[in-house]
């Protein structure tokens, strides 16, 4: 309960001295993937910013899964003044998924595990008035995966044989979009 007070008292400290914008990502909202996020004044040309993206689907074509969970904290360094025009963050994030690789479309196989992403964000942000933004982004990384691999015909057990979790890293594009931000102080 202590620990959940000092963040509650920190959290609205930082606000009170600092824009702030609550986010949501149309981009992926049209394909039923909720992403929504905040971001604060953390410096003269710096923010920091932490969003979560979660699908809930249990597969697009009707055999895979293709659910999963990012938690995205980010640093960003804006060139021209916060909250408008180019920035660049670095982002470090965990995730949870049960979804089919995107290197194993073609078969029969999905995993389940968790993993984290270490990456880079290229954005750029567009006042609208004084109250909404659009930030329009790209980014990806590094992802390493602890994860079980089966199969989604109902064939049983894991088609890998790893004793405990298999693990797979690789670089990959794994976030993007428009948010539409609004400016709560």
């Amino acid at each position: 309960m202590k620990n959940a007070l000092i963040l509650f008292v920190l959290f609205f400290s930082i606000q009170s001295q600092s824009q702030t914008y609550l986010k949501f990502n149309a981009a992926t909202a049209a394909i039923a993937i909720p992403n929504i996020g905040i971001e604060t004044s953390i410096g003269e040309k710096t923010t920091f910013s932490v969003d979560i993206m979660a699908s809930f689907w249990e597969s697009f074509n009707g055999n895979s899964p293709m659910k999963f969970c990012t938690l995205t904290p980010e640093i960003r360094y804006h060139f021209k003044e916060k909250y408008n025009g180019f920035y660049v963050g670095a982002h470090a994030g965990p995730d949870v998924y049960e979804l089919q690789k995107w290197d194993y479309f073609d078969t029969n196989k999905y995993e389940h595990g968790f993993g984290y992403r270490l990456g880079a964000t290229v954005g750029y942000n567009v006042k609208l008035n004084d109250k909404f933004l659009l930030d329009i982004f790209v980014g990806g990384g590094w992802h390493q995966g602890f994860y079980h691999g089966y199969y989604n015909d109902g064939t049983p057990g894991r088609y890998e044989k790893a004793k405990e979790w298999n693990k797979s890293g690789e670089w990959l594009p794994y976030r993007g979009g428009v948010m539409i931000s609004y400016k709560l102080n």
